[in-house]
């Protein structure tokens, strides 16, 4: 950590994040989402306008402290009561069984250990419940996953470890998840090797 990804980097993602093109993504992520909710990476609330209402309460999961200020006026504005309950998604202050549904929106490719945190996704959803993503990552053709193999490596020092090429579907199938639905497409207007998203729910 250190002054750039504590203080900067987390108003440079709300803005990049924030943009007006993914409210349509985070509107379909959020469609389904039902009860008591764990949403892993919070960031600084761009989702909190899309919950549904049958959204009873929301934890929130987010490391960065400016980050969550950021998000206070979302917070405060929101019909759905949100807390947050944890600061690190690959170890979940939850007991086993403890939520209904999950939402993880451009948080995926940043955890150092995607594995354990999807693992602990998993602990923490009750029998049947649900995990909600848009992600963006490993893209289907060749020649875009070559630019995003090179591109890598610089991605993750200025965006605070973000992956390029983590296979988002594949990672979520290795956790035990079955999918329920998966949409893969790229972002209309983004570069192809920043674009490839992942949309879907798995069980």
């Amino acid at each position: 950590m250190g002054f750039y990804t504590d203080r900067i980097l987390p108003h440079l993602t709300d803005k990049v994040c924030g943009v007006a093109a993914n409210d349509t993504l985070r509107r379909r992520a959020c469609a389904g989402l039902h009860g008591a909710v764990v949403e892993v990476g919070f960031g600084s609330g761009n989702n909190v306008g899309f919950y549904p209402a049958e959204v009873e309460r929301v934890s929130g999961v987010e490391p960065a402290d400016v980050a969550w200020k950021i998000g206070a006026k979302r917070i405060a504005a929101s019909t759905v009561p949100i807390e947050r309950a944890g600061l690190d998604g690959q170890s979940l202050p939850f007991g086993d069984g403890t939520f209904d549904t999950a939402l993880s929106t451009f948080t995926l490719c940043t955890i150092p250990d995607v594995a354990a945190a999807l693992a602990e996704i998993r602990r923490v959803l009750k029998p049947g419940g649900t995990l909600h993503f848009v992600e963006h990552g490993l893209a289907p053709d060749a020649s875009v996953r070559t630019w995003q193999h090179r591109l890598n490596p610089i991605q993750k020092r200025i965006a605070g470890g973000c992956h390029l090429d983590r296979d988002i579907p594949a990672l979520i199938s290795g956790a035990g998840f079955e999918t329920v639905e998966l949409d893969r497409f790229y972002l209309a207007g983004a570069p192809k090797a920043f674009g490839a998203l992942s949309l879907g729910v798995a069980r």
